[in-house]
């Protein structure tokens, strides 16, 4: 009776199991197959990237048929070279994160979608989310009239500075340079040989000049055009070089002096780390770094406009963008993950917590927003900047070898002693020959 009895018990479980098993992975599996997965390749800042994860994580709650697969790559030059490969082995991912810089070469590689074609029939972009976004971030990703890629945030330059390495300094910390004079006026007094030893230990403005060879090389340029539009001069104008004139010598010549005034070639921290040390007492940053600074600097600084050239303020208005593959299976998902990063509160939440700026107008105005940024003055001063932002024109082809050209034209002047005038001349004449070979 005893053997029965349990033989019956386990008989029953036995049944139960199976049909839990059977039915139950029926349904994981019928689940699994209505998943819609997309494979996003990205190279956020480490500072924003916990952000960017918990946008995602809402992203899938608010969409829960479609999942994100982000895979991150430490930087935007080594995220091209992946994306090359992958087109060349036909193992692209569904959305890119891209420089503006690079998309030229995506496509000339025919391997993006156009928005255009995304969004043929989506009335709500066209009418409310594409007129509300900043046109200064739109300039770059038009190729041959064209629309390829959406900002997912907005970046401008602005100049930090140490307030409290002014006061020591003798130096009014509510007055930050206000012109090119004053930047050169300010960097000798704050370069300073505390210990006597012939040595300059205290620096007044990192220059941004790095090898051109390397991967900063268009983070120098990103941050020399404003010095050119302020001196009322131009990069490229109709797709051609125009940086060859007055003020685009007069914009290297002043980082020439002030690289050399603080024998700069001995400097060898980052912007960053320079500043967070209070061993710079002025650098050009964007926003991004704000979440770093807000946890590690403990003296007071503050983010002002750049000093004005003889045309007055400039500064640009750029960002990081997204794209979708032409490879991509599931373009419906992956547009609507374009489309729900533009709207105003998700972009509000981002931007207020990553330190960028908002992709769309309206949401300066926006009194959620605004009380948002009045808890954190320096990354409200950030969009103060807008007013004097403008977009980067780039060429339609030639994109990372025109940089490369300029790149290697500014090193050779700051770094290498070489006349502006003959250099710019030189390089303007190696990028006209490059894109005139297109032509033929």
């Amino acid at each position: 009776m005893i053997k029965n009895k349990y033989f019956h018990i386990i008989l029953l479980m036995s049944v139960v199991l199976f049909f839990l098993v059977e039915f139950g992975c029926s349904r994981s599996d019928g689940d699994e197959k209505e998943l819609k997965s997309i494979t996003f390749w990205h190279s956020f800042t480490s500072s924003t990237l916990p952000v960017l994860e918990q946008m995602i994580v809402d992203f899938e709650k608010a969409n829960p048929g479609i999942r994100i697969k982000a895979q991150y790559v430490p930087t935007g030059d080594a995220l091209v070279q992946k994306l090359i490969s992958a087109i060349q082995s036909h193992t692209v991912p569904d959305i890119a994160w891209v420089y503006a810089d690079f998309l030229d070469k995506l496509v000339e590689a025919h391997s993006i979608c156009s928005i255009q074609d995304l969004a043929k029939n989506d009335t709500l972009f066209w009418k409310d989310i594409l007129p509300d976004i900043f046109p200064q971030l739109l300039k770059s990703v038009m190729i041959r009239d064209s629309l390829y890629a959406l900002p997912m945030e907005a970046t401008t330059l602005a100049l930090l500075y140490n307030r409290d390495m002014f006061r020591k300094a003798g130096l009014d910390p509510g007055h930050p340079p206000q012109s090119h004079a004053e930047l050169d006026s300010f960097t000798r007094i704050l370069s300073q040989d505390l210990d006597g030893d012939g040595s300059l230990d205290q620096y007044g403005f990192y220059v941004p000049v790095f090898p051109a060879s390397g991967p900063l090389n268009l983070w120098m340029i990103m941050q020399w055009t404003p010095f050119v539009w302020q001196e009322g001069g131009e990069i490229f104008y109709q797709n051609q070089p125009v940086f060859n004139d007055q003020a685009g010598i007069h914009a290297l010549e002043l980082w020439k002096k002030l690289y050399h005034m603080q024998h700069f070639e001995r400097f060898s921290m980052a912007h960053d780390m320079g500043f967070m040390s209070q061993t710079v007492g002025m650098i050009l940053d964007g926003p991004w770094n704000l979440p770093r600074y807000k946890d590690q600097i403990h003296f007071d600084w503050a983010v002002a406009s750049l000093p004005a050239g003889k045309a007055g303020k400039a500064t640009y208005l750029s960002g990081e963008y997204l794209v979708v593959f032409k490879n991509c299976n599931e373009k419906q998902e992956a547009w609507k993950f374009l489309l729900w990063f533009m709207k105003k509160d998700v972009q509000r939440r981002f931007a207020g917590q990553s330190g960028y700026l908002p992709v769309r107008k309206s949401l300066l105005m926006d009194e959620e927003y605004r009380k948002m940024l009045e808890a954190y003055p320096q990354q409200k001063a950030f969009h103060t900047l807008i007013e004097h932002a403008r977009g980067r024109q780039l060429p339609n082809r030639y994109r990372v070898e025109v940089n490369q050209i300029l790149a290697n034209a500014i090193e050779h002047v700051v770094r290498g002693g070489q006349d502006p005038g003959i250099s710019l001349e030189k390089a303007e004449s190696k990028i006209c020959d490059l894109l005139e070979s297109e032509i033929k």
